[in-house]
């Protein structure tokens, strides 16, 4: 599946969930929420945590959580392009020709 597609896909299934008409401005707020929750997966990862009464996961565990994390901050960038009509392909044309331009004598 490519990003086109999963986007078609995700903006039918928040529509028929009631989650599509939130504003940019709310969704923004859920993309924050979903960078936090990526970072405690990163932390985890990274760092490990120490809470009393949580069992240690293992790293299955830890790489699961990691991926649903990044699927979930990817989906709230794609909800986001789709509000501001702007294709998935797009995004990474953007970000390729500027690093490009931006390091281009090196």
């Amino acid at each position: 599946m490519d990003l086109k597609t999963h986007q078609q896909w995700l903006v039918e299934f928040y529509q028929q969930r009631n989650w599509y008409q939130y504003s940019p401005f709310i969704r923004l707020n859920f993309l924050t929420e979903e960078v936090g929750e990526l970072s405690r997966a990163v932390r985890a990862i990274e760092l490990g945590r120490d809470h009393p009464g949580e069992a240690v996961p293992d790293d299955a565990a830890l790489r699961a959580n990691l991926v649903e994390e990044l699927a979930d901050t990817l989906d709230q960038v794609l909800i986001m392009s789709e509000k501001f009509d702007v294709d998935p392909q797009a995004l990474l044309t953007a970000s390729e020709a500027k690093l490009k331009a931006r390091f281009k004598t090196e």
